[in-house]
């Protein structure tokens, strides 16, 4: 029987590989208010055009892109650690999401989107015709 051993080292440095190439999100914070929701999400470097907001009835999801550096021949990085490329996210809500009242800014690498509960009747009342 062959056993194949590792260093410890060799296994930390697999992790970091698959840590590094693994698809990378923004960092997001949910607020619940009585009447609203507040998602914030870190997005530096992004431009203020590729960002996508796009609500349902429970649901937000937000997609963007943050292009590469544009390619110098004159400098070869020694390191990057710069995220780019596009992704998406997408949050599930409790309550149902009033689309009218949806409002979104962007300021200082911070995406913040506010979003009014709908107000959702659990009962009605109907009346017969006599």
């Amino acid at each position: 029987m062959i056993t194949l051993r590792q260093s410890p080292f060799e296994l930390f440095e697999r992790l970091e590989q698959q840590v590094a190439t693994a698809e990378r999100v923004p960092h997001a914070e949910i607020l619940e208010a009585e009447s609203t929701y507040t998602v914030r999400l870190e997005l530096p470097g992004v431009d203020h055009d590729s960002i996508d907001i796009k609500a349902t009835d429970r649901n937000l999801v937000i997609s963007a892109e943050r292009p590469s550096t544009p390619d110098d021949d004159s400098l070869s990085p020694v390191l990057s650690e710069f995220r780019t490329g596009t992704w998406s996210r997408s949050f599930r809500f409790p309550h149902s999401l009033n689309r009218e009242q949806l409002k979104a800014s962007y300021r200082d690498g911070i995406l913040e989107i506010t979003a009014g509960k709908a107000v959702e009747h659990t009962s009605v009342s109907v009346q017969i015709e006599k």
